[in-house]
């Protein structure tokens, strides 16, 4: 399993629209602000807006804000919304991908592995991050 620097970058963007409250946030304040490229973050946007966690607002006064409020939002939608499933192997996402599947000694335990990981991201809100802080 790979966090990959999208993933990170999405992660540091919702904390990011989550503190400021409700504010409408621009591209370029975000970016400044958390050290992601600015071009690397429209993309990162566009995924979070399409799963639904983030709005976009048109205009002049445009940007983004956070379309839940952060106690509904976890690391897992995250992820999801930005790299998709997570899993440590593809055969514990789709046993279709392998034909070992059935008769392989290690495949339950990537399958257990990655619903104990989805589990945890799962359970781990945006909200609880900003309040560890």
């Amino acid at each position: 399993m790979l966090v990959t620097r999208k993933t990170d970058y999405a992660v540091r963007c919702v904390l990011y629209l989550a503190q400021a409250n409700e504010q409408i946030a621009n591209v370029t304040e975000v970016s400044r602000t958390m050290h992601i490229p600015k071009t690397f973050l429209a993309k990162i946007f566009q995924k979070l807006t399409k799963a639904g966690l983030v709005e976009s607002i048109r205009g002049m006064n445009g940007g983004f804000r956070l379309a839940k409020k952060p106690s509904d939002i976890s690391l897992l939608d995250v992820m999801d919304a930005v790299q998709g499933p997570l899993c440590i192997n593809v055969c514990a996402v789709d046993s279709r991908k392998c034909n070992r599947s059935a008769t392989c000694a290690v495949h339950p335990v990537w399958v257990e592995l990655r619903k104990d990981i989805n589990k945890r991201l799962r359970e781990q809100t945006i909200a609880q991050l900003i309040a560890g802080r």
